[in-house]
């Protein structure tokens, strides 16, 4: 989101000021919908506006603030956007979290009545793209009727799209048919994967939030899309699964995110394979070809385990297992439960077949590589130097070319770094002043140590630059592969801060997120 609006390979269909977010994969969908051997049953539901039946689907205008990187300690840039939410509880509304992230006003209309009505976040769920609004003063939609949710649409049946795209400020309805069913990767994050259902359906800038019907039930919530120059009406929507989810887990008040086994596997493909993992070939197994040690399984799965069912749901060799009668990701299984459930894995190791049960949890570290929301930048500045966390917020802000800070991004899951930096904190400017006129090349660079201190987490450097170190009177900063270490006189240091804040207009010299 740092650009004028633009459609790229696949982006959020919220109308945004910024540009909106896509899948950093690049990848395009080739499969065309399958071919209709039959004439299908229109399951569209016709609307009346001016009868109120669209009442109960509301347009969602926000104004937002998106967070300066660069210089953390401002308030950052001020942009808006909209989109759609429909009515599933009383005075409370479904919508995208993309739809209103990093919102600092939310104002919801109906076509019928034009009247703004302030509106508040109740609910916000990132990782699946999900949001529920409510209307600071909800008496105007006591007697609106709730949409009820529906079940996962068959392939090749018709279903109709409802919201309120660019091109003009009524409602629109757009028909299309569902032609995939898929575990795919959700571009509000750009790290997070779920199940989603890919419709031939025209989803638009202000469509993200809108629901999908079949049968008068919600099937969907349209959340993102192609562009044309990639493939031609191809729109995504959150299918109910995945919003059930949702819905339950905030049922006591507090969203605790997805759980994850956190492991990646590959394919079974060859009689060879199987011959050396002492395999029947009856087409059940995957090969575990990594395990994340902060994840559910770090302590009970290895490396080359070849994983046999969950949930006493066979995998099969593709790495798909049968859910509601459907074909889908192993991983679905996981989807559907919460923090705290538990599941039943069946494994093999050198020819011997194992089961345990696993407690799930939710797998922190991966959010580092994410888009992130709702939160102000962490940083510390002190004597004009300024410490902020890794993430990719920053990384994408600040255009970081440093060969160390980018092999600790680009590794930090793959190469388990998180183990040993659980937050890489990165020096990320100086900010010229006579304390730190030598310094001005240092930056950006990781830091090691502070005063003898060894810096995992940006919390630590507050408390290391008051640590007097082996040299009382001076402030030494070690940066990760650099061989000279920074040196600061530390009353000078001191003496600096108060006049570097004021020079660059800064209140705070630190804010850690605590509150």
């Amino acid at each position: 989101m740092k650009q004028s609006p633009v459609f790229l390979p696949l982006v959020a269909a919220c109308c945004l000021s910024p540009v909106f977010a896509q899948d950093k994969s690049q990848e395009t969908p080739q499969d065309a919908p399958p071919p209709r051997s039959r004439p299908l049953a229109s399951t569209a539901q016709a609307i009346d506006v001016a009868a109120g039946d669209s009442d109960n689907i509301v347009n969602i205008d926000v104004s937002m603030l998106f967070p300066d990187y660069r210089e953390p300690w401002n308030a950052g840039t001020p942009s808006g956007g909209s989109g759609t939410g429909f009515m599933i509880g009383k005075n409370r509304f479904l919508t995208n979290a993309h739809v209103v992230s990093n919102a600092t006003r939310i104002v919801i209309r109906t076509t019928n009545d034009p009247a703004p009505h302030p509106a508040r976040i109740v609910h916000i769920a990132h990782d699946c793209d999900l949001a529920i609004v409510e209307a600071i003063n909800g008496t105007d939609f006591e007697k609106l009727e709730t949409f009820q949710l529906g079940d996962i649409p068959k392939l090749n049946t018709e279903v109709s799209v409802i919201g309120y795209p660019i091109g003009g400020e009524r409602i629109s309805v757009t028909r299309g048919v569902v032609s995939r069913i898929d575990f795919r990767p959700y571009s509000h994050t750009g790290v997070d994967s779920h199940l989603a259902i890919q419709i031939d359906a025209a989803i638009n800038p202000g469509n993200s939030g809108g629901p999908v019907l079949q049968n008068g039930m919600v099937v969907g919530v349209a959340f993102q899309g192609y562009n044309g120059r990639v493939a031609q009406n191809v729109g995504y929507m959150i299918p109910t699964p995945v919003i059930k989810r949702f819905l339950k887990d905030i049922e006591d008040g507090h969203y605790d995110h997805y759980v994850d086994l956190a492991i990646s596997d590959f394919t079974i493909e060859n009689p060879a394979q199987l011959k050396a993992l002492k395999l029947t070939n009856d087409g059940i197994g995957v090969i575990v070809a990594d395990v994340e040690p902060a994840g559910s399984v770090g302590t009970l799965l290895k490396s080359s385990d070849v994983l046999l069912s969950v949930d006493d749901s066979p995998v099969y060799n593709n790495g798909l297992v049968r859910v509601d009668g459907e074909l889908m990701d192993m991983n679905e299984v996981v989807e559907r439960k919460f923090a705290g459930d538990t599941v039943n894995i069946k494994y093999q190791r050198d020819g011997e077949k194992k089961e345990a049960t696993v407690t799930l949890k939710r797998f922190a570290p991966y959010l580092t590589l994410g888009e992130q929301y709702n939160q102000r930048p962490r940083y510390v500045m002190h004597a004009g130097l300024v410490f902020q966390p890794m993430d990719k917020n920053l990384m994408d802000a600040h255009q970081i070319r440093d060969g160390t800070v980018n092999y600790w991004f680009d590794n930090f899951l793959t190469q388990k770094l998180y183990k040993e930096r659980p937050e890489v904190v990165i020096l990320t400017n100086v900010l010229p002043d006579d304390v730190n006129s030598y310094l001005q090349r240092s930056f950006p660079a990781i830091v090691d140590e502070i005063n003898g201190v060894k810096i995992k987490a940006l919390a630590d450097v507050q408390e290391a630059l008051k640590k007097p170190g082996d040299n009382p009177d001076f402030i030494v900063i070690k940066l990760l592969e650099k061989g000279r270490p920074l040196v600061l006189k530390r009353s000078l240091a001191a003496e600096a801060q108060q006049r570097i804040m004021k020079n660059y207009n800064i209140e705070e010299d630190s804010y850690l997120g605590n509150e």
